[in-house]
């Protein structure tokens, strides 16, 4: 069904209905459709499988593996997890929902979160081509270390109370999984079944408000408008590439020509990938679908940490290339 996916809504949108591919309504109700599904069949699967696995290991024994003074490791780790399933931002929730409600510490799934989407190994061949060896490997590099040092920074303060209770809650017919309680095969799929319907029921409004914003505005992106807000001379571009990448939502691999594009009209190295990891690594559609699962204490300091490092990033970046 995922591998169908996307050629199946190629049939429908663009040879059925007959809208174009390079129009905006025709991308964008493709992106809505596609993407839809995507997410969804993510969630269900991801989360069916995280809870069988956490039947056979309790949520104690999980944070000990993976907790305490091995979270450091845990958050590289994590990020290079991330690296190896290279999902944009809104595909990436429904594995960091899944790990959360397996008992993984949330310092280490924020590391993950923030890696996924942010280093791709599309856009690194293609920023291989389009800028050399040096910039790739500053992507890389920089992408890695936000993602560890941001993961490890928020699970400093002790995020675990501004998840939503529903995500580690279990239950099997409706009665809490209490710990040692013995279960069959049939009970573990039992269980997996009802946790996906569970979080599927409580997180779809916000998943369909993330996607609709999304598809809204795929492929909206005024390179001359950005190139003079953000110009090499403007102290202050990384700041307003930062703003005005967060609301856009595209993968690093779908924004590669926007920055060729921008880098052609003279804006700065170091601008240009803090704008491209904003779009990548903090989308709206993103948010609102975390809100579901992160109160928002959690969201604002999850946002605030990445953004920063992004910024860091962005300067330090323009100040040595």
């Amino acid at each position: 069904m995922y591998l169908g996916n996307v050629p199946l809504w190629d049939l429908v949108v663009y040879r059925v209905a007959g809208l174009e591919p390079d129009s905006r309504l025709g991308s964008g109700v493709h992106f809505f459709l596609a993407d839809t599904v995507k997410i969804t069949l993510l969630l269900v699967g991801i989360i069916f499988v995280a809870t069988i696995a956490r039947s056979f290991l309790s949520l104690e024994r999980t944070r000990a593996l993976l907790g305490g003074r091995r979270e450091g490791v845990a958050n590289v780790a994590a990020a290079g997890l991330g690296v190896a399933t290279p999902f944009c931002s809104c595909s990436a929730v429904p594995a960091f929902i899944g790990f959360v409600a397996a008992g993984v510490p949330l310092g280490v799934t924020l590391s993950f979160l923030i890696a996924s989407p942010l280093i791709n190994e599309v856009a690194v061949v293609l920023l291989y081509g389009m800028f050399g060896l040096r910039i790739a490997t500053l992507y890389i590099g920089s992408g890695l270390v936000i993602a560890t040092v941001g993961g490890y920074v928020l699970g400093r303060v002790c995020p675990q109370r501004w998840v939503e209770p529903f995500v580690y809650t279990t239950t099997l017919h409706g009665a809490p999984v209490v710990a040692g309680q013995r279960l069959s095969w049939p009970d573990r799929v039992a269980l997996g079944r009802e946790e996906a319907g569970k979080i599927l029921r409580k997180v779809w409004p916000y998943l369909l408000a993330g996607i609709a914003l999304g598809a809204a505005i795929h492929g909206w992106a005024p390179t001359d408008f950005f190139a003079r807000a953000a110009g090499a001379h403007n102290p202050f571009a990384p700041l307003i590439a930062v703003l005005l990448g967060v609301p856009l939502y595209s993968n690093a691999a779908g924004i590669l020509p926007l920055i060729q594009a921008l880098h052609d009209k003279g804006m700065a190295m170091g601008t240009l990938l803090a704008f491209m990891m904003s779009v990548v690594a903090l989308s709206l559609p993103e948010l609102i679908l975390l809100r579901r699962v992160l109160k928002p204490q959690l969201l604002a300091a999850f946002v605030g940490v990445v953004a920063t490092a992004i910024l860091a990033t962005g300067y330090l970046f323009n100040a040595i290339l």
